[in-house]
């Protein structure tokens, strides 16, 4: 194995329970890992911050760990170690990837998830590269299929996926109708969509409605759940319409099929990314490299994370769990 110098213990965040950010708690004693065989071991620049992060806490995540655990799934950081068979992961190489414990100075990744970050950007630019970006594109164009001239609807709008969705369904050439609170509208109208709601509004399906003429929206990103659900099945173009489910931050939400039978006749299709990278590893290899001739064409640039230190991340898991946050969020695990 192959490595830098690297300490025994590392400041990492831990979970102690499941019942929420609330026992996330900042420890200094962690157990630095080392890479298995086709494992590299990276000392962590900077960790994404995701939903996803409050459902593990909470135990909603399916197959979620089980605590206490080391939290996070997001980083970027340089290559520390090389575990045997890896080849082409060069020590101080700069990668982003997933993987478990990513809230930590240091975190192990699978040599196969270690995406190199783009030349001339830095580690917290290339957060999202490999979990915000896909998943918008896998729900607008390899689930959605949506081309020029359709409406897209997309909740939670000022998030971080939401951000990045409406910028490229801009670019498909689509009209955007994106929904979040009063609050986070100016940051969306930054982003050019062309309508933007109050994602609280009881009668949001009705004027989407209105905005199409009646027609509905031909595709509609749903990552709210709870209540916001049906009024996505309500938006969408009757027969033809595509509701992605990728994502229930407001909670479950229940359909029956008489429902979509009569009331909702729409096309629902659930986005899970690590499902998809673990059935479909050819149709994310495909999403992989239009994202990365997107980078190419200037399409995608970096990301621009509010920045964030380790001790903080309790603290802004709840914000992001209470909704206050906007855009992509990041931690720095070294002082």
């Amino acid at each position: 194995m192959k490595t830098l110098s690297i300490p025994s213990t590392m400041r990492a965040l831990q979970q102690t329970s499941l019942e929420g950010t609330k026992d996330l708690r900042l420890i200094a004693d962690a157990p630095v890992p080392s890479p298995g065989p086709g494992q590299v071991l990276i000392r962590v620049a900077a960790s994404g911050i995701n939903f996803a992060d409050v459902s593990r806490a909470q135990g909603t995540f399916r197959d979620g760990p089980r605590p206490p655990f080391i939290a996070g799934f997001e980083a970027a950081g340089e290559v520390a170690a090389v575990g045997v068979g890896v080849e082409g992961l060069p020590l101080g190489l700069s990668v982003v990837g997933v993987g478990a414990g990513a809230f930590a100075e240091y975190m192990l990744l699978s040599a196969a998830a270690a995406v190199p970050v783009p030349k001339g950007w830095s580690a917290e630019h290339a957060l999202g590269l490999v979990v915000n970006w896909p998943t918008a594109l896998a729900a607008l164009r390899s689930l959605g299929r949506l081309v020029a001239g359709e409406t897209v609807l997309i909740h939670a709008a000022a998030g971080a996926t939401g951000q990045v969705a409406v910028r490229l369904a801009k670019h498909l050439g689509a009209t955007v109708v994106a929904a979040a609170s009063p609050t986070k509208h100016a940051a969306v109208r930054a982003l050019r969509a062309d309508h933007v709601l109050d994602s609280r509004r009881e009668d949001l399906a009705a004027e989407v409605l209105k905005l199409t003429e009646g027609r509905g929206a031909d595709v509609v990103l749903e990552s709210a759940g709870g209540a916001t659900f049906r009024a996505s099945l309500a938006a969408a173009r009757r027969v033809s319409g595509r509701v992605v489910v990728y994502g229930l931050a407001g909670g479950d939400a229940a359909v029956t099929n008489w429902e979509l039978v009569y009331q909702h006749p729409v096309q629902v299709m659930g986005l899970n990314l690590g499902a998809l990278i673990q059935s479909a590893p050819g149709v994310f290899g495909e999403i992989m490299a239009k994202l990365f001739a997107l980078i190419e064409a200037g399409v995608v640039g970096p990301s621009t994370p509010t920045l964030y230190p380790l001790s903080e991340g309790p603290k802004v898991l709840v914000s992001l769990e209470g909704r206050e946050t906007i855009g992509k969020l990041a931690l720095l695990p070294r002082p």
